[in-house]
């Protein structure tokens, strides 16, 4: 069997939580700054404009057909290839306000006219978005992010109990937050399919998060005798190898996809992988350094209630763990 950390390992990640917790927030604080300042580079989705798909001869490549839509005039558009470099297809995105954004698949047919015979090129698809559609589509976008974070903290809340959830969702936060400044600083532009890497890597992130959190809770259940900082540390250990080996697969097929899976794909595969490192991190310092501060504050506020003489039982709704296989 592989392993690729040998049993009984004892490293000591609850005595560095405040050091790294300190770092991650002046992180999120930086990430805020730029977002405010430099912002992120919207893709036409959620900011208004035209995808003008086309065909054109196997001789053309990707700057050929950049060079002519600049010669006539398109400043600032973006080209993408579609497929394989036999197929000539490739998809012009340009931004404009309304009126002209009905135009531009002329404008595009007038200029490749100018090279090309008629039948030597196709305008295939095209597709227009409005700016008012754009940042409604920009508005939902970002609370689809804020509601899957609200199931997320229910649904570990009812799950483990209320120690574990609000770590869970913090560090889910992070994730989102840390990913999105990434692509600020990168300037990849974020459209839909960046938005759905997001929605993705919440959902993976919290996976692995909640295998840590079983682990916590199977090893206070074992050893209540342990302080709340012991039995995070030795979870975290113990899942140690299992965090490893799922997040460095995770990140070599992703990166296979990145860099040999064509411009389409390349933005959002380079999400993933950003999210995969900032994930498995968040997972192992962020949402069990979390566990710890609430559970003692959560002793704190119980020791006072008692001292007041207004001590209220807290309900704990916990799932049992699932049986271990033989």
């Amino acid at each position: 069997m592989l392993e690729l950390i040998r049993p009984g390992i004892r490293i000591d990640f609850v005595g560095k939580r405040n050091v790294l917790m300190g770092i991650s927030v002046i992180a999120v604080f930086a990430t805020f700054v730029l977002l405010f300042t430099k912002g992120l580079n919207y893709g036409i989705d959620f900011t208004g404009g035209a995808e003008v798909q086309v065909h054109v001869p196997a001789t053309w490549d990707i700057g050929q057909v950049r060079d002519h839509l600049e010669q006539g005039g398109m400043d600032g558009v973006k080209v993408q290839q579609i497929g394989e470099a036999k197929a000539s297809q490739f998809l012009i995105k340009a931004q404009g306000d309304e009126k002209s954004l009905n135009l531009i698949s002329k404008h595009v047919s007038d200029i490749l006219s100018k090279s090309l015979k008629s039948g030597e090129f196709e305008i295939q698809r095209v597709d227009v978005v409005g700016p008012a559609a754009g940042s409604s589509l920009r508005t939902s976008g970002f609370m689809s992010m804020f509601f899957a974070l609200a199931c997320i903290l229910i649904y570990v809340w009812l799950r483990f109990d209320s120690r574990f959830a609000p770590g869970a969702v913090l560090a889910l936060f992070h994730d989102t937050v840390l990913t999105l400044g990434v692509l600020v600083i990168t300037q990849k532009q974020f459209d839909l399919q960046l938005l759905a890497a997001l929605l993705a890597l919440i959902g993976y992130s919290n996976n692995d998060t909640i295998i840590v959190f079983d682990r916590v809770r199977e090893t206070i259940q074992s050893h209540p005798e342990l302080s709340m900082e012991n039995a995070v540390n030795r979870a975290i250990n113990e899942t140690l190898g299992r965090t490893i080996l799922t997040s460095l697969c995770t990140f070599i097929t992703v990166a296979a996809l990145w860099l040999f899976g064509g411009k389409v794909i390349e933005d959002f595969a380079f999400t993933l992988m950003v999210g995969i490192v900032v994930g498995t991190y968040s997972s192992i310092f962020i949402a069990s350094s979390f566990v710890i501060f609430m559970s003692h504050y959560l002793e704190r506020k119980d020791k006072k209630a008692k001292v007041s003489g207004t001590t209220k039982r807290r309900r704990v709704v916990m799932v049992q763990p699932e049986p271990k296989a033989n």
